[in-house]
């Protein structure tokens, strides 16, 4: 479990972009998205220095919605140069687990000429 935790670590600033590229979301939001599809080491409280780091790098924005229920919810979206780093963080990504996938399945069955 803590040896996920770590590899999640390292991908969850690109994972975080990517959500909020889908659709501007708030916190708690992500955090149900992210646990959704498999992520459930993801804390609400781990996400929001993520956030504010995402924000003072210029990926995403923040403003604030009125909620019926409470207090207004802070929002995230993303900007032109947050999709310009999802993208390289993408292709980066995409060649990097597809070179893990190789070694970890042993490609030509493990035998090199």
């Amino acid at each position: 479990m803590d040896h996920s935790s770590q590899l999640l670590k390292g991908v969850l600033d690109m994972v975080l972009l990517a959500l909020i590229a889908e659709e501007p979301s708030y916190g708690y939001e992500m955090v149900d998205k992210l646990q959704t599809k498999g992520l459930e080491l993801v804390a609400e409280g781990s996400i929001y220095p993520l956030l504010s780091r995402l924000q003072k790098k210029g990926y995403i924005q923040g403003y604030f919605v009125e909620s019926a229920s409470g207090p207004p919810r802070k929002y995230y979206r993303i900007v032109e140069s947050g999709q310009k780093q999802l993208a390289d963080w993408s292709e980066e990504w995409n060649r990097l687990s597809a070179g893990v996938g190789e070694v970890l399945n042993g490609s030509n069955g493990g035998h090199h000429a």
